[in-house]
């Protein structure tokens, strides 16, 4: 029996309906971070919920920590890392990076490469508080549960742009812990979880 993230409309690396018309669109590149942690013996992944920023898209929604590429920065990987340290005091001598998933392309024209990590645990971490406004985890476990994911049309849809078709459904989490993990970040957490099952992604 396939996964559910294997059936149509789940598994998808852009939110744009048509990715491969799309991959001529000039982008700009963006990295996250993805943290692995063990935390009352089992496996989390780290979110962050982003502070609100009038005319921000993205404003108080989860999120994994990143952000934009900067001219200066070695790699893109070093965009992830850079950016988590910035946003949640993550030192990047604690991470061990395990691999980097597909890039994610957002209707904004960024191409995302999400970067799988495994950092310890307790840490101590500190939001930026103008970036970030909580940080917090869930249970590798509650996200693999196919009932606690499905797909859905976003109600407010008028904000997209012309070419983004007002229907198109995006993967919503139920809520866990007050917090609605929705969109390209749940997207990108089901590639994970893909990632992990195929053998692309390994922990213990």
């Amino acid at each position: 029996m396939p996964k559910q993230y294997d059936l149509p409309g789940f598994l998808r690396n852009s939110d744009l309906p048509d990715t491969s018309d799309s991959d001529s669109r000039p982008t700009k590149k963006a990295a996250v971070l993805i943290p692995l942690l063990r935390k009352d013996e089992d496996w989390h992944v780290l979110f962050i919920r982003r502070s609100h920023r009038d005319g921000d898209r993205h404003s108080g929604q989860v999120a994994f920590p990143g952000g934009k590429h900067e001219a200066d920065d070695a790699s893109i990987r070093h965009t992830a890392l850079r950016e988590a340290e910035e946003e949640i005091g993550l030192d990047q001598r604690r991470v061990e990076v395990l691999g980097e998933l597909s890039p994610y392309l957002t209707i904004s024209d960024y191409r995302i490469h999400p970067f799988v990590s495994i950092i310890p645990w307790p840490l101590d971490l500190t939001a930026q508080d103008s970036e970030v406004a909580r940080i917090f985890s869930m249970p590798l476990a509650w996200l693999r549960d196919e009932d606690n994911y499905y797909l859905k049309i976003p109600e407010n849809r008028a904000s997209l742009p012309a070419r983004v078709p007002r229907r198109t459904p995006a993967v919503y989490y139920n809520t866990y812990d007050g917090e609605l993990l929705w969109g390209a970040t749940a997207r990108m957490t089901l590639t994970l979880l893909k990632a992990l099952d195929d053998g692309q992604i390994r922990i213990d």
